[in-house]
């Protein structure tokens, strides 16, 4: 049988821990290490917005510019240290489990995404900006 977008989803929060954007934004004024991205695809960036300081990598290319066993070209360095503290957001919830929980499967340690989105971002009156691709 199939597997459904929102099964996975489900199943992503049972490996990950949803974090309110308040905590999100508390740990990431605490630490600057600490690497906010954003999963949505460019266009949807574009159109809606991110949360201020968030890094765009989408959930498509997420998987090979995490890895370090691909060609160096494809990697990016800021998602190449499996201890670094990430924090996935897109728009309501289930592609940042998603991908927080394809993260942990990759052996980061301190993965975590944005409980809402930035949908609920938003709502906690956190700052957002403009992105042009």
């Amino acid at each position: 049988m199939a597997t459904t977008f929102m099964q996975m989803a489900a199943e992503a929060q049972t490996k990950v821990s949803a974090i309110a954007p308040t905590e999100a934004q508390r740990r990431i004024e605490k630490n600057p290490a600490v690497l906010l991205i954003d999963v949505r695809d460019t266009e949807v960036i574009c159109a809606t917005g991110k949360a201020r300081g968030a890094v765009p990598i989408s959930a498509g290319s997420l998987l090979y510019k995490a890895d370090g066993e691909v060609p160096e070209d494809w990697r990016d360095a800021r998602v190449q240290d499996r201890s670094r503290p990430l924090i996935t957001i897109c728009d309501l919830g289930p592609l940042s489990a998603i991908s927080a929980a394809n993260l942990k499967d990759m052996g980061f340690l301190d993965v975590n995404f944005v409980e809402g989105g930035l949908a609920g971002w938003k709502q906690a009156g956190l700052s957002t900006e403009p992105f042009a691709a």
